[in-house]
């Protein structure tokens, strides 16, 4: 290496003088395009000009000939042409031309409020239709049913049992679903075809029933629980990313515990920090989480009833600014905490739901100020939690068999939704839209002939999500409603299974063979697959089995010909029914005859055969002691 590039001074650049030059080059081109559309917008006026100077000098003749007009008014006319003449060296639009008759000028100054080309015939119409337009869209605002997005549907198979969770994330690209057969299945709608088959399939919780799912306020992990005492952090692709702490459960006091000592009920993300969830569970204690320690919990909100006992509660869930937190119990109470706070409620209802119910769900209105609860109790109420004695408006008879069945509201928070529970062949489950001020029933939708236990309604996709009892997750879409979400994937053709791929063998690399012995380097599968497709060897087809008898050298079938027939059935006739002593005693007399095995032996030594003679077990005696005889 050289030193010549010593010494050299390095090149440098003065910003602020080429930005100066740049900015000059375009004060030039912008200046000399104006100067080229002023000089054509001149030429365009010189034009019009003088065809309305035309137009002057003939309505101006015409008056003359039927008119008589005095000295004075013609030299008004000479003097006004004389006048027209110099405004023609003026730049500028030109003067309307005046007319005596005020009707066709007071036309042309309304014509000449209309900019652009004349309008269509029929285009005085076009204002009535952008009213009834208008009245058509106030009409769908006032009317929130017809926004439900019911018109198409799509139908996911997750399996055979129960849907117990759902689960989308902010963006609505992938859902993810869990069911009582303890499988979690994630699906991406961009990604699937109209196959509909899940990109992934897992059992992050052995075999526990799964509980809740749910995706954080960024989409990036998962939130599972299950039938177990811990939670689980997955990522966007379903592998683990946390796991809580089980607590000790000989320990009496709940809060020093590290974590959950029994079964859970359900979970949820913080909707504002994306660090922290919330969990419940059977040993009467709501916890809250950070993900980044899976040694112990942040929090623990210990509900009580009346005597101030331990109560389980069945459901949790956060407020929408995330500063509340709610717990429904199975003793029908539903008890409201300060996230900040941990000892005392702040707000609670002791009979909100019948006792010993499950209470399934709870959920906050967008606005934050209505609180909803699905009750084991057939109930679905809304509670206005700063008046929380009494419930704002209640419904019963909507059954309910599972813990977890699902309440929602609509994203113009003006419909509250929920399921309902059948029996096996009792009809349809119902998705049921009751209108949240006066909890008038407005829709419902029979989704299946089984129960209706989740329900999902997305607000920016505009999709309706629903997990039913025998195994199916439906999406409910309006094309023109609707964003993404299931219409990116019904459009889409199936994938057609590429079988080739049998064909291509493996590639063995030798860098050091001789040259006469190396194998050329595959350039890529799909010419090698076309290579093959044309070897006959390679692509040769097995030739079916012979189908009577055979021909082309090849031997046909069992039972084809005589011979095979007979063959076979001696083969399958095993059974001898005959007795096997007069089957060996039917050769003696050719034996005796004409002995050739076993007597010239001992023809000389033993003429006579001497065979030895069977003693009865009869003719024993009993005379030998006892501890010789044969023992049975």
């Amino acid at each position: 290496m050289g030193f010549s590039g010593f010494g050299k001074k390095a090149r440098t650049f003065d910003l602020e003088a080429m930005f100066e030059q740049t900015r000059r080059t375009a004060v030039e081109r912008s200046r000399k395009m104006l100067e080229a559309r002023a000089r054509e917008e001149e030429a365009q006026k010189e034009r019009e000009l003088r065809s309305q100077h035309e137009d002057v000098d003939s309505t101006a003749s015409g008056s003359r000939v039927m008119r008589t007009c005095s000295m004075l008014t013609c030299r008004e006319a000479a003097s006004s042409e004389s006048e027209h003449g110099s405004n023609e060296e003026l730049i500028g639009p030109p003067l309307p031309p005046q007319t005596s008759v005020q009707g066709p000028a007071e036309d042309t100054d309304d014509e000449e409020e209309f900019i652009g080309p004349p309008l269509p015939p029929g285009y005085k119409d076009s204002d009535d239709d952008d009213d009834d337009d208008d009245d058509d869209v106030q009409e769908e605002d006032n009317n929130p049913v017809k926004k439900i997005p019911d018109s198409h549907e799509i139908t996911l198979q997750h399996g055979t049992k129960t849907v117990s969770a759902l689960g989308l994330d902010p963006s609505g690209a992938r859902l993810v679903t869990g069911g009582y057969d303890y499988d979690v299945r994630l699906w991406d709608f961009a990604g699937m075809d109209a196959s509909l088959q899940a990109f992934r399939s897992l059992q992050p919780c052995e075999c526990h029933q799964i509980r809740s799912l749910q995706y954080s306020s960024t989409g990036d992990v998962i939130l599972v629980v299950s039938g177990n005492s811990q939670a689980k952090v997955l990522d966007r692709d379903g592998f683990p990313v946390m796991e809580c702490v089980k607590g000790d459960q000989y320990i009496v006091d709940m809060a020093n515990t590290k974590g959950h000592t029994a079964m859970l009920n359900t979970g949820c993300w913080h909707p504002k920090i994306k660090e922290e969830f919330l969990t419940c569970s059977n040993d009467g204690t709501v916890r809250t989480w950070d993900v980044n320690n899976d040694k112990k919990h942040k929090g623990v909100f210990k509900p009580r009833s009346v005597q101030g006992k331990r109560v389980i509660p069945t459901t949790c869930t956060y407020s929408r600014d995330g500063k509340l937190i709610a717990a429904g119990c199975q003793d029908g109470s539903i008890q409201i905490w300060d996230r900040n706070m941990n000892v005392h409620t702040k707000f609670h209802c002791r009979q909100a739901h019948a006792p010993g119910t499950d209470t399934s769900c709870l959920t906050f209105s967008y606005d934050g100020t209505v609180l909803a609860s699905r009750g084991g109790d057939d109930t679905l109420k809304t509670w206005d939690i700063r008046q929380f004695k009494k419930p704002l408006n209640s419904v019963e008879g909507l059954s309910s068999f599972f813990p977890m069945t699902d309440c929602c509201f609509s994203p113009d928070d003006k419909l509250v939704v929920t399921g309902t529970s059948v029996k096996k062949g009792g009809g349809n489950g119902k998705l049921i839209f009751f209108e949240r001020e006066t909890f008038q029933k407005m829709y419902e939708i029979e989704v299946t002939d089984a129960s209706v236990v989740r329900c999902l309604w997305h607000p920016k996709l505009n999709q309706i999500m629903v997990g039913t009892g025998n195994g199916l997750a439906k999406v409910y879409y309006d094309p023109i409603k609707s964003q993404r979400g299931a219409k990116l994937c019904v459009v889409k053709t199936k994938r057609k299974a590429r079988q080739a791929e049998t064909l291509t063998q493996d590639y063995i690399i030798t860098p050091h063979a001789l040259p006469m012995f190396r194998e050329p380097r595959q350039r890529s599968t799909r010419k090698q697959l076309e290579k093959d497709r044309l070897d006959p060897l390679k692509s040769h087809k097995p030739e079916p089995p012979v189908a009577g008898p055979g021909r082309g050298g090849r031997v046909g079938t069992h039972g084809g010909t005589l011979s095979s027939y007979i063959v076979k059935n001696i083969a399958l006739d095993k059974t001898d029914d005959s007795n096997p002593r007069e089957a060996i005693l039917r050769h003696a007399r050719e034996a005796e005859d004409n002995p050739y095995w076993v007597a010239p032996a001992y023809s000389k030594t033993q003429p006579k055969a001497v065979f030895a003679e069977v003693e009865l077990e009869e003719d024993e005696t009993d005379d030998k002691p006892e501890w010789k005889k044969r023992k049975i």
